[in-house]
């Protein structure tokens, strides 16, 4: 959700090399961006008075579920509340809006003509989605209800804990506790990364582009992360390989 629809194309073009897709009137000017010609995340201007559209600008995350009115039952009888929906958008597929057990927020899928996200980890596609919520053993609990996640646990010390949800051998998505870091004045949320080449010359694009460094690159046994903003303030992550 942004703003400034225009600067958002001309920034993740220029970042990722993204191409932003023509927007539907029907859909109040959403438009995919596109790498390589396979879509691999959505864009939306903020409508005013929208009330699921209030708030900064910022990236969400979407998870698919096989139906979408069971998921809502679910998340309501596991501590969540509905957002928004569901709505059937065309032939594309239904989707609604949550939050979860700690109030993050999430949206859910179920695909028909539109599968989603098909292409995961390569160049200036997502890597990684994250959730970091003071409600660790809460939101692991709500997910796996939700959504049939059997989540395996990587850390669960006091000052570390996270669970991991995998694909084979791919790490897709994790549960951070993020009780002890979350600033007091940020909710629980849901957290994109994107795979780049080079962790530390896209934070220097990011600058140069008009965006902001909000957290600086680091080496991780996940690879070498950072976090941005691009011009209005929507946050994503940065993540290149392990060297």
């Amino acid at each position: 959700m942004t703003s400034d629809e225009g600067q958002a194309r001309e920034f993740y073009g220029e970042l990722f090399g993204w191409t932003a897709g023509e927007g539907s009137a029907e859909f109040g000017g959403y438009f995919m961006f596109l790498r390589d010609g396979v879509p691999v995340a959505g864009c939306m201007r903020k409508i005013p008075g929208v009330p699921e559209m209030a708030g900064p600008d910022a990236w969400g995350v979407y998870l698919s579920s096989e139906d979408v009115k069971s998921a809502v039952d679910k998340a309501v009888a596991n501590g969540g509340s509905l957002v928004a929906g569901p709505m059937d958008i065309a032939d594309l597929g239904t989707q609604a809006v949550l939050r979860d057990s700690a109030g993050a927020t999430v949206g859910v899928w179920q695909a028909k003509g539109f599968p989603g996200v098909t292409v995961f980890g390569e160049l200036g596609t997502p890597a990684y989605f994250e959730l970091l919520t003071r409600g660790y053993r809460g939101a692991s609990v709500f997910y796996g209800d939700v959504f049939g996640w059997d989540p395996r646990v990587v850390s669960d010390t006091p000052e570390f804990r996270l669970t991991v949800l995998t694909e084979g051998e791919e790490t897709i998505a994790g549960i951070m506790d993020a009780s002890a870091f979350l600033p007091a004045d940020e909710p629980n949320q849901w957290k994109i990364y994107i795979r780049v080449a080079d962790t530390d010359a896209a934070l220097a694009k990011v600058a140069e582009l008009g965006g902001a460094v909000i957290t600086a690159a680091m080496d991780t046994p996940y690879g070498r992360l950072a976090e941005a903003a691009d011009p209005t303030g929507a946050r994503f992550k940065l993540m290149s390989k392990p060297g």
